[in-house]
């Protein structure tokens, strides 16, 4: 198998597009560099790279593996950076938003208790379902749910939540229990107003595809905990994360309806700025956080 570090190598000679500014920043000789690309391009069984006395060209080949290599010095140091040091004792204050659910159920506990465990350590945790723009009001970390579209931020995928629909034993008694995402066109449906596509535009999955219906309802909300208490109620139908019902579900007090028709999976992300390294401080309650979502990941 071909050596990391020579990919490495020679993902920087195209980069800097010189054998000899290669070997100056790796204190190697322009010789050395040289053989090993060679050695690559012989483990690989392909040229990488056309050499002139003028310039460097890749081949094809040498297009493809660069393009597929070129952050693989980026990532192997992101990765390092995440662990070097977690002995160390931490210290210092930490901004952070977090959605509404998230600090109700995991997240308050989760982040208090990393205060515990390191004693320098300060953090200001909001409770906030709305846009944060970090820079502007300075916040070091977010926790968000869903697709992240702005590219002047970095969001590290910490875990999925999937989300089922539910309704209470006493609701599906007295109007039936849906057999088919249709069928909910005829119950009374009760809306997340958190939801991009809209409060009534249910996400569901058939031959592998997703797709969405729109349903109705006489009930909306832009907190999923008062939906919750709604739908315990016997009031209608909900589409909620499995982390919040969890306990209902376990208890028979909330059932899960349509379930191999469900597909709505929310990624949840810690974000930071881009043009901002994070610090230790941070790469450790992220960590930490990340941790605890898995001890409890089957109730996601």
């Amino acid at each position: 198998m071909p050596s990391i570090d020579d990919l490495v190598l020679f993902t920087q000679v195209i980069e800097h597009g010189s054998f000899s500014k290669v070997a100056e920043l790796n204190q190697m000789t322009k010789s050395v560099i040289s053989k090993r690309i060679s050695k690559l391009e012989t483990e690989l069984g392909v040229q990488l790279i056309y050499r002139t006395t003028r310039k460097l060209t890749l081949t094809e080949p040498g297009e493809i593996l660069y393009h597929r290599a070129k952050d693989i010095r980026p990532v192997a140091q992101s990765a390092f950076d995440a662990v070097t040091g977690f002995s160390e004792s931490l210290s210092g204050h930490i901004r952070m938003s977090v959605p509404t659910i998230s600090g109700e159920l995991l997240l308050a506990e989760a982040v208090s208790d990393f205060c515990q465990k390191h004693p320098g350590m300060t953090v200001d945790m909001s409770l906030d379902n709305h846009f944060v723009d970090l820079l502007s009001e300075n916040i070091d970390l977010v926790i968000r749910t869903g697709y992240l579209e702005d590219s002047s931020l970095i969001a590290r995928h910490i875990f999925n939540s999937r989300w089922v629909i539910c309704a209470s034993p006493e609701y599906l008694e007295k109007n039936g229990t849906p057999t088919s995402p249709k069928s909910l066109l005829h119950h009374n449906c009760l809306g997340y107003n958190q939801q991009s596509t809209g409060p009534f535009d249910w996400q569901f999955i058939r031959n592998g595809e997703l797709y969405t219906l729109k349903v109705t309802g006489n009930f909306t909300s832009d907190n999923a905990a008062a939906l919750r208490k709604s739908t315990l109620a016997g009031n209608g139908l909900s589409y909620l994360p499995t982390c919040l019902i969890y306990d209902d579900l376990q208890k028979g007090e909330l059932i899960e309806v349509l379930p191999d028709d469900t597909g709505k999976v929310v990624g949840i992300y810690a974000v930071y700025p881009y043009t901002r390294k994070p610090a230790k401080r941070i790469q450790a309650l992220i960590e930490h956080i990340r941790e605890r979502y898995l001890e409890i990941q089957d109730r996601f």
